[in-house]
Formats: C-alpha cells, structure tokens, sequence
C-alpha cells in the first residue's frame, strides 16, 4: 500500500442504518470519521450522544464518528468518500456533490442495486456522473446485516476495486476485531452478487409468508444464484466471485434473517399483502428488490440470460401475480441438468 493510497480520513454521505453501522466500522478502525446526515436531529444525536436511534438504537458510536448535514464540510480534504444512499438515489444525490468531491481521492459505493433505465450498476453510475476513472471507485459487499455490525458481531466483507492498491489501503481503514475485510478486483460479480441477492431475498422471503421452510429456502437459495452468476458471467464477471462473501454469502444473510428487509417485505406479500399494504407496514420503506427486479430483469432479457426466479418476483411486485401462482409456476418448470 502507498503512502498516497492511505486512508485516514473519510467522509460517509448517507446515515441510514448501513452508512452509520459502516461509519462506525471505520471509526474503531481508528480512522476520522464524518458522517453526513440529510436531517439536522440525526446530526445532533451522533454529536451529542454518541447515537443514531433513529437507524440503530442501543448502539453507542465512538468518538472518531462525528455528523454534520453540511457535504461541503464532511467531505473537506479527505481521503476517501463512501457513498451510502440508496441505489435509485444515487445520481441525484451524486449529482448535487460532485463538485464537492475531493479529487483523485477514492469513492466507495455500499449501495447494492441496478439503476433502473439506464441498467447501469453503481460503479457505473458513478463514473458516469462525476467523471472519474473506473479504477477510482470500489464497491463494498457481503453479509453485512447493519445491526449485526453495529452490535460487533464478527462478520467478513469484500472490497472490490479494480486498483488493487485503492482495495488494500480500504481493507486497512475498515478492519477490526469484529468486521473482517478480504480484496478483489471483480467489480462487477460483487455488484451483481449483491443486486441479485435482493430480489432472491424477496422470493424466499414469499416462500416463508407461504407457509413453507428450509428445503424451498435452501433450493431458492441454490438456484437464485445460478441465474445470478450466469447474469454477471454474461457481463464479464469471474465466476468464482459468486461461491464467495459477496456472492453466497451475502445471498445467505439476505435471505435467511428477520434482519433483511427483503426477506421480511416478501414474507409479507407471501401472506397475501399488497405492495402497498407491505410498504405500509414498514413505514413507507419499500424493499430494494423491489425496484431491482425490474433492471435485472431487463439487463438480464438484454443479454439473452434466464433468470426465472427473479422474473417471477418481477411479476408478483408489478404485475400481480399471485404467490401461489409464482410457486406453482416455478415448481412446474420443465426438467433439465442442473
């Protein structure tokens, strides 16, 4: 690692449950942390309590984390920016800092999706606003259920950035007792592997809601990232990226706790909730895989990749298939080799 990749100071914009789990992270990794929050009381409780309650209550922040809603501020002279808003917000909100950002320096994306129209992955998006090279930007993934961190429960990620030096002075800056950093260059399998995973998160989560248990779990689990590997592959990804942290791992997590939003929103339409209903229930918060069935779905058709579990999600979320008409569906699919 070089001296002009090191990271000892860094901005995190977007203080969500994630972004401020991350933050932390880094913190007890001994590094400056500023934490941009959009609303004033979440900036105050971080800095004068020590807290987000709001996104992870009981969890006391370290000193080295402190908030502020001013971007110009957080993001002053430091030596890397993570960038933890969700995926269908992050060009607007790119778009509003990107003369703030500091240059040269590395921008590391926490957010798992495909953008809806242009079908681009996160890294892409950020290129595509602010300018900078590919090699710039490194994606985090894994499973990193954010109150599970926070609480420092022992847990592994993967940053992936095509400069391997960039991914080695971020693997520094976020390793402690707790969360432990592995490197790749495979931007896009580890950003695939955690788009994917959330919308295979809502068809077990459906499954669950059915009624039914760990062998439709383990076999939506199993087959989920197949399509998903075949999809990154067709996309130039490393296949052995998929059996790994940011692949299966990740899959697992999302698809098996009471922690994974899209799990628990699928187990609610499972049960025969509407989308509405569903978002209801979680206070406005609609599930990321909701959103990313639609792109995966279109990038997949784009590059004549089969996926038909996430095509099935697709239908249930915006087209009103039934539950019970999505497992009939998938159960009765013609045989063939696995």
């Amino acid at each position: 690692m070089t001296a002009a990749r090191e990271v000892r100071t860094v901005a995190v914009l977007g203080a969500g449950s994630w972004g401020t789990a991350f933050a932390k992270v880094m913190a007890d990794a001994g590094r400056e942390v500023r934490l941009w929050a959009r609303r004033p009381e979440v900036a105050a409780a971080v800095n004068d309590r020590h807290g987000n309650p709001d996104y992870l209550p009981g969890i006391t922040l370290p000193a080295l984390l402190t908030a502020t809603t001013d971007a110009a501020a957080a993001l002053d002279g430091v030596d890397a920016v993570v960038l933890a808003v969700p995926s269908q917000t992050l060009r607007a909100n790119l778009a509003a800092w990107s003369e703030l950002l500091p240059r040269d320096r590395t921008l590391v994306s926490l957010a798992k999706g495909v953008e809806l129209g242009t079908l681009q992955r996160m890294s892409q998006v950020i290129t595509d606003v602010t300018g900078v090279a590919a090699d710039q930007v490194a994606v985090v993934s894994g499973p990193n259920l954010a109150r599970e961190i926070a609480a420092e429960e022992p847990t592994a990620t993967v940053i992936a950035c095509s400069d391997h030096d960039r991914a080695v002075a971020l693997q520094h800056a976020c390793t402690t007792g707790y969360f432990r950093s592995y490197t790749n260059v495979d931007v896009v399998g580890c950003e695939l592997g955690g788009a994917g995973k959330n919308v295979i998160a809502l068809a077990c989560g459906i499954a669950a809601g059915m009624g039914f248990g760990d062998n439709t779990r383990a076999s939506l689990i199993t087959r989920g990232l197949a399509e998903t590997a075949r999809l990154g592959v067709a996309l130039g990804a490393d296949p052995v990226t998929f059996a790994g942290l940011a692949g299966l791992g990740d899959l697992v997590a999302t698809c098996s706790s009471p922690l994974s939003r899209n799990r628990t929103f699928g187990e609610r339409l499972g049960r025969g909730e509407s989308i509405g209903q569903a978002e209801a229930a979680t206070h406005g918060q609609v599930a990321e895989g909701v959103k990313s069935c639609l792109s995966i779905c279109e990038l997949a058709g784009w590059h004549g990749v089969e996926v038909p579990i996430a095509d099935a999600v697709r239908r249930v979320c915006h087209e009103g298939l039934s539950a019970a008409e999505m497992g009939k569906e998938l159960i009765s699919r013609a045989p063939r080799p696995e």
